[in-house]
């Protein structure tokens, strides 16, 4: 038959469909781009990074203006995805061999502005894979419980499985992941996606996402000792502080490629309800109160599973969390009191009067 005298530009064995051998990217010191990088996850990510492989080594770009601090901790460029000449211009001066592409409008905000989200976590993405493709850049993109929908198994949803989202995020993420996968296959690039939990955090503000009322949780009781949630007491979502996050992304993006069976994994580190967190918070404020008014984004959270089965990327590049709830809420309270005597922050906490510990 004709197809079978047809021979396809197709990649085999780490080669591209010019036969160029892909870059190894497992040096000691990869050059890194981290795009997105002033978001809650890029600022970490970029700390890591840099312990590990030196501050030169790791660039963090975004559209945003970067304060002096974060130009004192290391290289920052401007950064705007959605022009693929000027992300060129960083991949080719700063010959780098990493990306890892943050850039993204969370769900929340996604839902606000469709036309707007479509450009950022579509086009955006198409940018960054085809760059990656031509420069032979090993890259991550995250991915998210997000990218599962109504249809999906809830406790657990497996790597595997129907995914039919309701949000334009999830959409998007969901594409991201089919493309990447695509890429792979078809031209043999690195591309690498873990679907992360809600992250949590202390130092960066929430990005508009579902999850974070796991973050303005905290600030509200120390600042006042209330907080109202717009999520039903009972809606429990998968969650990850954001170290473990971090690690994971590291993890594998060091692991040996021949190792990976999938090219998008889960990862499981806790899973709690509103009303599960705030017992763990009464424990440390007993005066503080929460009180629920669901809007829009209860019907995004019950969409999403409660819980991710991670036994492929437990057993092929060795994921694993070291940070429950009760971890999370007691190093919560320990970062935003800036004390690690967690019997001091105890002390403070239960003496102090409520709407006075972050005023």
């Amino acid at each position: 038959m004709l197809y079978n005298k047809i021979k396809l530009p197709f990649r085999a064995f780490g080669k591209n469909y010019h036969g160029q051998q892909y870059r190894n990217c497992s040096s000691d010191k990869p050059k890194i781009l981290i795009t997105g990088g002033l978001g809650q996850l890029g600022m970490g990510t970029a700390k890591l990074l840099r312990e590990k492989y030196g501050k030169e080594n790791v660039i963090l770009s975004d559209i945003v203006m970067p304060t002096q601090e974060v130009l004192d901790e290391g290289p920052f460029r401007y950064g705007d995805i959605l022009d693929y000449k000027n992300i060129q211009e960083i991949i080719v001066s700063k010959r780098i061999n990493w990306l890892i592409h943050f850039s993204a409008l969370l769900s929340a905000v996604g839902e606000r502005d469709v036309p707007l989200a479509i450009k950022v976590n579509i086009e955006g993405v198409h940018n960054v894979i085809e760059l990656a493709k031509q420069y032979r850049i090993r890259i991550f993109i995250p991915s998210t419980i997000g990218a599962f929908g109504p249809e999906t198994p809830r406790d657990p949803a497996p790597d595997v499985t129907v995914q039919r989202p309701n949000t334009i995020y999830g959409v998007a993420k969901v594409h991201a992941e089919l493309l990447g996968g695509y890429y792979h296959k078809r031209y043999g690039l690195d591309y690498r996606s873990i679907r992360f939990p809600g992250v949590i955090s202390h130092d960066i503000p929430p990005g508009g996402g579902t999850t974070d009322y796991a973050c303005s949780i905290f600030t509200d009781a120390l600042s006042s000792g209330h907080h109202h949630c717009y999520l039903k007491p009972d809606t429990r979502i998968p969650m990850i502080y954001i170290d473990d996050c971090i690690e994971s992304l590291h993890t594998i993006m060091t692991a040996r490629e021949d190792l990976l069976s999938l090219r998008t994994y889960n990862i499981q580190a806790m899973s709690f309800t509103p009303a599960e967190l705030a017992a763990e918070i009464l424990e440390y404020i007993p005066h503080f109160r929460i009180t629920y008014g669901p809007d829009a984004r209860q019907y995004i959270a019950d969409s999403w599973p409660q819980r991710l089965d991670d036994e492929r990327a437990k057993s092929d590049w060795g994921w694993k969390c070291s940070f429950g709830i009760k971890d999370l809420v007691r190093i919560m309270f320990q970062k935003h009191l800036r004390n690690d005597d967690i019997e001091q922050v105890r002390k403070i906490l239960l003496e102090m009067e409520p709407r006075t510990i972050l005023q």
